[in-house]
């Protein structure tokens, strides 16, 4: 193993030399001990070549020459905007699933290993030819034994041992750069590959994926906006996925959507409507939208629906964090950056420490500029990636669930102005925030929300009478008991102190509307006062 490792590094190690990757670690503001180094490179001291190739096309030929695991890592750094030089990850941006296949008799190995069955007694036909091949698995034909058409999607053999190599490299670059540079520690390499980490292990996992899109397509059962390949759950391993087979026309082929007659200003609508509706009414968002994941059906062009595969990235948000991103889009929209700022402190985002003023005259600063722009010019994405940047000065910490959001909001408004040049995302999103908003406050929504807290009422009311009983024990009359009683006075009159603040503060802040789902803090203030006047 550790042979392999080194192997490992040396070919690493060439690839740098080769696009001279060193040469842009060079160019970053390094301490002066850092710089020395530059004259003391072996490959360094002989004439070379001049390298017409920019940074980004250097930076990208390399991580596709290193293979599929630097390839996927390169995808993940042109999504996070928010770190990287624009130019870089454009360029990024670039880097597709064009892997060549592995061997199909490997392929076929590992299918029938992990179904116990032979290929031929699971399938009625499998073409051992594969249809797709990406940096982690590739995907077969086939059709089920009941008529089915199907595709097999199979992990590639022997990536573990590579990624791990790969990482252990990945992670001690990045810390070397973090302890080596400020330009570099400002990126946040360590989290970046800790990013990568846990996308790639997610992705290796096929149940997983084919659990996500599962629900995913239970969400949009019936829709006309998004249709999701069913899944053939007796087939699944852990390293084999078999769903249905679609047929589709890849979302960039605009030469045969147009032949079709396909209304493009209603499929790029749909798109916007399709990413809300994950994001606000489900929150359960498939975070890997770009083109090679979605296709269109040929079915009703004049009414055209999306078809998403690979769900093995998804994405979620808490209730709260919906209901604070609401907000600031609708804030935004208003340009009302007092109320951004105030509710950036108020969600957590950053710290409470903010000064208000302060964060409000930085937001304004970088927004003002883009809302001088026509609406239908404005971009989301790019508004949510300056105001993370901004947030970052005044310490926000990450938050994975937004980066992952601003990632498929970046792909999906991307898409949506390639198939049609004048949407407007903000008409298109803000009727829809609006509707939802009003929605959260509606009668049947609050309904919901008391029944579901009335559900903890048994539990909670259990808890409470036990609790009570506990403390109205007749105290034992002898003088030994009484001292440990006083003993233990104190601290049951400070839980007291403290059940009666937090039930104050609940009581204090909920809702007029939602009044009635406040039971829980009228517990917490009869048993705090309880405990303070109690003998």
């Amino acid at each position: 193993m550790k042979l392999l490792a080194i192997r490992r590094l040396f070919r690493i190690q060439r690839v740098i030399i080769r696009y001279r990757l060193d040469d842009l670690l060079f160019d970053l503001p390094l301490p002066f001990w850092l710089r020395a180094l530059r004259h003391v490179r072996p490959w360094c001291w002989w004439p070379r070549t001049p390298l017409t190739l920019t940074r980004g096309e250097r930076l990208r030929l390399a991580l596709e020459d290193l293979g599929p695991i630097f390839i996927k890592f390169g995808q993940l750094l042109s999504t996070r905007r928010d770190l990287m030089p624009v130019d870089v990850a454009d360029e990024l941006a670039k880097l597709q699933d064009n892997v060549p296949p592995f061997d199909s008799q490997q392929s076929v190995a590992l299918i029938e290993q992990q179904l116990g069955v032979k290929v031929s007694e699971a399938f009625a036909r499998f073409d051992s030819q594969p249809l797709a091949s990406a940096s982690v698995a590739q995907v077969h034909a086939a059709q089920l034994k009941s008529g089915e058409e199907v595709v097999v999607k199979v992990i590639r053999p022997g990536l573990k041992p590579i990624i791990r190599q790969d990482l252990a490299w990945l992670f001690l670059l990045a810390k070397f750069a973090e302890y080596s540079s400020t330009e570099a520690r400002r990126l946040h390499p360590v989290e970046v590959v800790n990013d990568y980490e846990k996308t790639i292990y997610d992705e290796l996992d096929l149940l997983r994926e084919a659990a996500n899109a599962s629900q995913l397509r239970r969400n949009f059962e019936g829709s006309p906006l998004l249709y999701v390949p069913q899944i053939y759950w007796e087939w699944c391993r852990p390293k084999v996925l078999v769903m249905e087979r679609i047929y589709g026309v890849q979302v960039t082929d605009m030469a045969t959507l147009a032949d079709q007659r396909t209304d493009m200003k209603l499929l790029a609508e749909r798109g916007v409507e399709i990413f809300f509706t994950q994001v606000f009414n489900h929150s359960f968002f498939h975070a890997d939208m770009h083109p090679g994941n979605i296709f269109v059906s040929t079915c009703t062009p004049w009414s055209p629906q999306y078809i998403a595969i690979d769900c093995g990235i998804i994405g979620s948000l808490t209730p709260e964090d919906q209901d604070y991103l609401a907000r600031n889009l609708l804030a935004f929209f208003k340009r009302d950056y007092r109320k951004v700022a105030q509710l950036h402190i108020d969600s957590g985002w950053v710290p409470a420490s903010t000064k208000v003023n302060d964060f409000e005259a930085a937001i304004r600063t970088v927004c003002e500029p883009i809302f001088e722009r026509p609406l239908k010019d404005i971009s989301f994405g790019l508004l949510l990636m300056r105001l993370f940047q901004t947030a970052r000065r005044f310490n926000m910490e990450i938050q994975p669930q937004l980066v992952l959001l601003q990632k498929t909001l970046l792909n999906i408004e991307g898409l949506g102005r390639q198939l049609y040049p004048d949407l407007d995302l903000w008409s298109t999103a803000q009727p829809f925030l609006e509707r939802w908003m009003r929605e959260r406050m509606s009668p049947k929504s609050l309904l919901h929300t008391f029944q579901t807290q009335v559900e903890q009422v048994p539990h909670v009311a259990q808890m409470t009478r036990d609790l009570l009983e506990r403390l109205s024990q007749p105290a034992v009359q002898d003088p030994l008991a009484s001292r440990q009683e006083l003993r233990t006075a104190w601290p049951l009159r400070l839980v007291g102190a403290a059940l009666l603040g937090a039930g104050a503060t609940f009581a204090g802040s909920t809702v007029a509307l939602e009044a009635i789902a406040a039971w829980p803090a009228w517990v917490m203030l009869a048993s705090g006062l309880y405990l303070i006047v109690r003998r």
